[in-house]
C-alpha cells in the first residue's frame, strides 16, 4: 500500500515566512512530520522564536534563521546558518510574497518593485541556494506558493503586480521542475486563494469558507511524501474549486 504520510525524520526543512501566518503553520507540519525546521523571518525575531519552540515541542530539532530573502548575500549567510545548525536544506518552501492594495496605477513603483522582489526575486535565489546540496543528495523538495487566479491569466488592474509576480512564480516551478528531472528532486507549488488569516473582503467564498491552514498544508505534505516522487512541476490551486470565469 502507498503510504500518503511523510515520514521527514532526518529531513531539513526551511521555509521562508515562517515565524508567523501561514509560514508558520507550515512549518509546524512539516516537524510534525518529524523534520529538522529553519524558521525564517526579517524582522519578526520574538515571534520566529516562539515558533521554533513551537517545534521543538512537537520533537524536531529547530532553529531561527534571519535574512531578506531579495538580497543573494543574505540568503548565503540564513541558507549557511541553517546548515551549520541542521545540515544541509531537503526541503525548501518559498513562502514570501508581499501582497500590495490598490489599483496598478494607485501603487508606486517601490511597492511594484517590493512585491516582484519578494514573489518573484526571492524564490530564485532561495532555490538557486539549495539546489547544488540537494543535486549531490540525489533528493530534494521545492515547493513554491503561486496564487489561484494566476493559473490562467487571470488580469484584473487590482493589485496586479502580485498577481504578475506569482504567475511568474508558477513558470519558474515548472522550467525548475524540467531541469532537475534527473536529479532526484521535484518542484511543485501550492495557490491558495483566501486562507483563513487573509485580509480581504471577499463574498462568495467557496465551501462557504476561506481555506484554513491545514487546507494549505495538506498538499504541501503529499509533495514531501514518497508518494509524489514521480509528480515535478505541478501546481494545486487551493481554492475549495472556485471558477473565477463563473
Amino acid at each position: 500500500m502507498i503510504d500518503l504520510n511523510p515520514n521527514l525524520t532526518g529531513r531539513t526543512a526551511l521555509v521562508t515566512g515562517s515565524a508567523k501566518r501561514v509560514g508558520r503553520e507550515v512549518l509546524l507540519n512539516l516537524a510534525d512530520a518529524g523534520a529538522d525546521v529553519a524558521v525564517h523571518y526579517r524582522e519578526s525575531k520574538t515571534e520566529a522564536e516562539e515558533t521554533a519552540d513551537a517545534a521543538r515541542d512537537l520533537g524536531a530539532r529547530a532553529t531561527t534563521v534571519q535574512g531578506d530573502i531579495t538580497v543573494s548575500q543574505e540568503v548565503d549567510s540564513l541558507v549557511e546558518d541553517c546548515e551549520s545548525t541542521l545540515g544541509s536544506v531537503d526541503i525548501l518552501i518559498n513562502t514570501v510574497g508581499p501582497f500590495p492594495r490598490g489599483n496598478w496605477d494607485e501603487l508606486s513603483f517601490n511597492e511594484w518593485k517590493r512585491t516582484i522582489e519578494g514573489c518573484l526575486y526571492g524564490t530564485y535565489l532561495c532555490s538557486q541556494r539549495v539546489l547544488p546540496a540537494m543535486r549531490q543528495e540525489e533528493w530534494g523538495r521545492i515547493i513554491n506558493f503561486g496564487v489561484a487566479d494566476a493559473r490562467d491569466d487571470h488580469s484584473l488592474p487590482l493589485n496586479f503586480p502580485y498577481f504578475a509576480a506569482k504567475k511568474a512564480v508558477l513558470m519558474f516551478t515548472r522550467a525548475l521542475a524540467y531541469d532537475t528531472q534527473y536529479d532526484g528532486i521535484t518542484v511543485n507549488a501550492v495557490s491558495p486563494f483566501v486562507v483563513e488569516n487573509s485580509v480581504v473582503d471577499v463574498v462568495d467564498l467557496p465551501r462557504n469558507r476561506p481555506a484554513s491552514f491545514e487546507d494549505v498544508a495538506a498538499p504541501i505534505l503529499f509533495f514531501c511524501s514518497d508518494a509524489a516522487s514521480y509528480l515535478s512541476g505541478q501546481n494545486i490551486a487551493v481554492d475549495g474549486g472556485r471558477l473565477h470565469e463563473a
